[in-house]
């Protein structure tokens, strides 16, 4: 009889060779054996799952998968040291949770541009020419543009260590366990070669055949099905039970890369066949082309394709393909300027117009919106469209009983594209704009020069009220966890919330909090608690948090960098209202004027504007806003104070690595103080790394830290270093 070491070594030497895998362990053996087998039959299951997944060429039976699988599950069992957190048994291993927590992505997950014409598209490429300063063709990459779940993968030494969905861009939620489960995903890389740190960005999608099926599984057990693919993936991805996940027929395509920690090809087209070699699944697709003609091609014979693909696509993404290029292009706001996503024409359906309601949003803008009878469009119910505004009314010629055309567009928002004319009934009404708010009661203006009519009546205004309230905590503001638009709804019905200032007054309300459904002492606690923290925050959130129109995250963060300090803004936007109120001189000309207000420190800001500035202006000269301001700051709102000057900053110049977690502050906390202090924060530890912040539980951070003699430091440290 050959021996057990034969055995454990030769079992599955030549994956091909199946037979060498029907040898089973006798009752005892080795644990020197067991790893050894253990091993082979790992690695003849990985085999298989990318032969059966991702090649669609399987080479043994089902019985025989689940056999070799069983045989695994059996040895990790009877020696749990054994088991590994790549092992083919751990797709469906963990543990139900009760939430997600989030994580942070090691470098951004942007956004990308949208073409929906020829013409956007070639002014596309005679941008990305122009900047680049290339008169002949581009390479581009083109592959589908994926109608399915956004996720961020972390592959730590080729073994997938988190799975994250994109979220706002820079947090998203840990979905691991579920990611683990999707069988076309390789738990470990294969072959050799992988960098030390990889994050992969890919679309989780389900086959529209697969969906079909699912949808009647739920149907005949009584549960809803779902309405497309996309809310499948999606609403699949965020079960807290991972065993619902692996239940249902998720698959994942990568697209590109964030962190590669290593040498990374040249080609975008180079790294995507590097992946594929590794093991991850691309779009079959996906391919190289040069220049504007052959996007236009590719375009249509994927636009021509489109009905017939298992997975669901709304359009197509032109990537530049070369590496160098891309840095030198760089981005705009949340988006690279190498790339653009052109999107297919929506799907369009008729209905009629039941009705029309105006909505009253976070600045007083009234938006008519359209109740139309459900109409089945883009894979979506649609029984509400937007009509934009009076403008878009009176030039489409809608009226109330009308036979519509309704597109989602983007396949996403609906909208009303027109009246069917030879359908219009003789009762059919014209639309009327309203007089009142139709939330507060409060007159309606239309200002000169906006095709948007607003309520005047402020923070008097409930709805301008509610959604301004929603802004102040959201993500990119305050971000106070606990406090959703369903918690500030309520709290304003029932005359908790009169201004952003009440939040921090909520913890005077405690007991009544804790006779509300649902509050136990500790949501409320927590609730009291993440309204406290967010007192902890930046210049650039705070300003962003305040509403002004048309000031965004991007341009609240031009604002805090150029002025450091809130008065010297609202000095600044008071210089500039004075500005607006002098009397022009008679001769004075409207190009005079302009350079006149031009001169301005608020205009002389990139990217401020007249309609910016004058916005920024108006907020500050409002007595009832700058009484908001005032208050704010009374109840201990804060940021770090700005250095004197640059040569101040005692990090000007350092890159920092922040591992693990910190008592004191969030991972997005200390990355402000850093970037604050001139520091840059990185995702990745190379040796240009001046120093890693450790916290509790850090892990492979930490370890290549020490392994290149990179400086280490705790909290206290970091807090050393920014007091300099």
């Amino acid at each position: 009889m050959r021996s057990l070491k034969w055995i454990a070594s030769a079992a599955c030497s030549k994956v091909a060779d199946r037979r060498a895998c029907r040898v089973f362990f006798p009752v005892a053996v080795s644990k020197q054996a067991a790893r050894k087998r253990a091993d082979a039959l790992r690695e003849a299951l990985r085999e298989h799952n990318h032969r059966y997944y991702v090649l669609d060429d399987p080479s043994v039976s089902d019985a025989e998968y689940d056999r070799l699988f069983r045989e695994l599950q059996s040895i990790e069992s009877d020696y749990p040291d054994l088991l590994t957190d790549d092992s083919p048994t751990q797709r469906v291993g963990a543990r139900p949770a009760t939430q997600f927590s989030s994580v942070d992505h090691a470098s951004p997950m942007l956004s990308l541009g949208n073409c929906f014409d020829d013409q956007e598209l070639q002014d596309f490429d005679r941008r990305v020419r122009e900047t680049l300063g290339i008169s002949s063709d581009i390479a581009y990459i083109g592959e589908p543009k994926y109608d399915g779940a956004a996720v961020n993968l972390s592959y730590d030494g080729g073994v997938l260590v988190r799975g994250a969905t994109r979220g706002d861009g820079r947090t998203g939620e840990d979905i691991t366990s579920n990611i683990r489960t999707i069988r076309n995903l390789p738990l470990r890389l294969r072959g050799r070669g992988h960098p030390a740190r990889l994050e992969v960005r890919g679309e989780v999608v389900m086959p529209r055949d697969e969906f079909a099926q699912l949808n009647a599984r739920l149907e005949a057990a009584g549960q809803k099905a779902f309405v497309n693919p996309r809310n499948a993936a999606a609403g699949s991805l965020r079960q807290l039970d991972p065993a619902i996940t692996a239940d249902r027929p998720l698959y994942f395509y990568a697209h590109g890369v964030g962190v590669y920690e290593g040498n990374k090809p040249a080609s975008d087209y180079d790294t995507m066949q590097q992946l594929k070699a590794w093991g991850l699944p691309i779009g079959s697709h996906l391919t190289r082309l040069d220049g504007l003609d052959a996007c236009r091609d590719y375009r249509a014979s994927l636009l021509q394709a489109r009905p017939g693909m298992q997975v669901e696509i709304d359009g197509c993404v032109f990537k530049v393909d070369d590496e160098a290029a891309r840095q030198e292009l760089g981005f705009v706001s949340r988006a690279p300027r190498w790339a653009t996503a052109y999107k297919f024409p929506a799907e369009e359906a008729t209905t009629t117009l039941l009705a029309v309601e105006f909505q009253v949003g976070r600045t007083g803008a009234l938006t008519p919106v359209a109740r139309l009878e459900p109409v089945f469009v883009g894979g979506a119910t649609v029984s509400n469209a937007t009509l934009h505004n009076m403008d878009e009314i009176a030039r489409k010629d809608v009226r109330i009983g009308d036979t519509v055309t309704v597109r989602r567009a983007g396949d996403v928002i609906p909208e009303v594209l027109g009246p069917v004319l030879s359908e219009r009934p003789d009762d059919a009404q014209v639309i009327q704009a309203p007089r009142q708010c139709p939330d507060c009661g409060s007159a309606v203006e239309r200002p000169e020069g906006e095709a948007v009519i607003r309520c005047t009546g402020g923070l008097v205004c409930q709805a301008q009220l509610r959604e301004a309230l929603k802004h102040f905590v959201s993500r990119q503001a305050l971000d106070i966890d606990g406090l959703g638009a369903r918690q500030i709804e309520q709290f304003v019905a029932e005359g908790l919330l009169a201004s952003p200032v009440d939040i921090f007054r909520l913890n005077t309300h405690r007991a009544a909090l804790l006779e509300r459904d649902g509050y136990g002492e500790k949501s409320v606690d927590n609730l009291l608690g993440a309204i406290e923290a967010s007192k902890q925050t930046t210049l650039a959130r705070f300003i962003y948090a305040l509403g002004i129109r048309e000031v965004g995250s991007t341009t609240a963060n031009d604002l805090a960098a150029h002025f450091g300090e809130l008065e010297a803004l609202q000095s600044a936007a008071r210089a500039y209202a004075d500005k607006l109120a002098e009397p022009a001189p008679e001769d004075e000309t409207a190009a005079a004027r302009e350079r006149r207000l031009g001169e301005s420190e608020l205009r002389q800001m990139p990217n401020v504007g007249p309609t910016v500035a004058e916005h920024i202006a108006g907020f500050f000269a409002e007595p009832r806003n700058r009484e908001v301001v005032s208050a704010l700051l009374a109840q201990g709102i804060e940021w770090p104070a700005p250095r004197a000057a640059s040569g101040a900053q005692p990090l000007k110049g350092k890159t920092l690595v922040l591992t693990g977690s910190l008592p004191d502050w969030t991972r997005d906390q200390a990355k402000q103080r850093i970037e604050a202090a001139g520091g840059r924060v990185t995702g990745s530890v190379s040796k240009k790394t001046d120093y890693v912040v450790a916290g509790s539980d850090a892990g492979s951070k930490l370890e290549k830290a020490e392994r290149l003699g990179v400086s280490v430091i705790d909290q206290s440290g970091l807090q050393a270093l920014l007091e300099g």
